[in-house]
C-alpha cells in the first residue's frame, strides 16, 4: 500500500501574534509582500497591552500562543509585537526549536537603522516594556555605527489606539504632548517601536511636516520574513483562484478588533475565540 504523501512544508501557514490590533500592521505588510501565503493571526486581546506587563507574564502568554500556532502547523512564527520581542524572543526560539522559524520585530529594525542612520540622532517611541528593556539601545550600540538613540516610553498610545482614538483631536493632543518631550528634540528620524503606532503615523507625519523621517518597521520586518522563507525554499507557490483565506484567533472578543481586521485586509473576517486559559 502506498503511504500518503508528506505535506508540503511550503504550503503551511505563517503564524503571527500580538497583544491586539497592532500586529495587524505587520500582518498586512506580510500579506502584501507575500500574497500567496496564508496567515494565522493570534490577537491576545485578553491581556493587552503587553507594554504594561512583566517579562514573566509576556513569556507565559507567548508560549501559550506558540502552542496554538504550532498546532496549526505554522512554518514561521512572527512575533509582531515589540514588547513580546523584547521579553520573549529568545525563549520562543528555544521553545519552538526546529518546528518553525521565528522572526521578531527588533533585529531587522536595528539592522535597518544601522544601515541608514549611522552617526545620526534617532528617536524611538514604544511601550514601557520595550523602552525599559533597553534592548534597542544595546543592539544599536553593538553595531558601533554611531547612532545616537533617544528613547521615550509613550504608555497612553496603545490603549488609545485599541479604543479607536487614532484619527481625531484627542489623539492629536496626546501625540503632540509626547513628541514635544525634550528627549525627542533634535532627531533626524523617529522609530515607531510598537506595531500599533503605524496607525497614528499620519498624525506623527503631520506634526513633523517633513523635518523628521518617521520609520514604520512593518515593511522591513515583512522583507525579513520573505528572505527567511526564501532562503529555505519555504515560499508558498502561486495558486489559481481566490487568495488564501487567513484565520484570526482572539483570546477575548472585541468589536474594535473585528472592525480593524476587516479594514486592514479589505474582506469580511471570521474571528475564532480561543481563550489561553480556561
Amino acid at each position: 500500500m502506498t503511504p500518503p504523501a508528506a505535506p508540503d512544508p511550503a504550503a503551511q501557514p505563517i503564524g503571527v501574534f500580538d497583544s491586539g490590533i497592532g500586529g495587524l500592521t505587520v500582518a498586512r505588510a506580510v500579506a502584501l509582500r507575500l500574497p500567496h501565503e496564508r496567515l494565522v493571526y493570534f490577537g491576545d486581546t485578553a491581556h493587552l497591552p503587553y507594554g504594561e506587563k512583566s517579562t514573566a507574564a509576556i513569556q507565559a502568554y507567548a508560549v501559550k500562543i506558540c502552542d496554538v500556532l504550532l498546532r496549526q502547523h505554522c512554518k514561521l512564527i512572527l512575533i509582531a509585537c515589540n514588547s513580546a520581542s523584547a521579553a520573549a524572543y529568545e525563549l520562543v526560539r528555544e521553545y519552538v526549536g526546529s518546528k518553525a522559524l521565528v522572526v521578531g520585530m527588533i533585529d531587522p529594525v536595528v539592522q535597518h537603522v544601522g544601515r541608514h542612520y549611522a552617526g545620526r540622532p534617532v528617536g524611538l517611541i514604544g511601550t514601557k516594556q520595550t523602552v525599559g528593556s533597553n534592548i534597542y539601545r544595546k543592539k544599536i550600540d553593538q553595531l558601533d555605527r554611531g547612532v545616537d538613540l533617544h528613547a521615550l516610553a509613550t504608555p497612553l498610545l496603545v490603549p488609545m489606539i485599541e479604543e479607536g482614538f487614532f484619527a481625531g483631536r484627542v489623539s492629536e493632543e496626546i501625540i503632540r504632548a509626547y513628541l514635544d518631550h525634550p528627549a525627542l528634540q533634535g532627531i533626524d528620524a523617529l522609530l515607531l517601536a510598537c506595531t500599533h503606532f503605524p496607525l497614528i503615523k499620519p498624525q506623527i507625519d503631520a506634526y513633523y511636516q517633513g523635518r523628521v523621517a518617521v520609520l514604520d518597521p512593518s515593511d522591513v520586518v515583512a522583507a525579513t520574513v520573505a528572505e527567511a522563507l526564501g532562503a529555505r525554499q519555504l515560499l508558498a507557490a502561486p495558486a489559481a483562484g481566490a487568495p488564501p483565506a487567513h484565520h484570526f484567533y482572539v483570546s477575548d472578543f472585541t468589536r474594535s478588533f473585528e472592525e480593524s481586521t476587516r479594514i486592514f485586509f479589505g474582506q469580511e473576517v471570521q474571528l475564532e475565540h480561543y481563550p489561553l486559559w480556561e
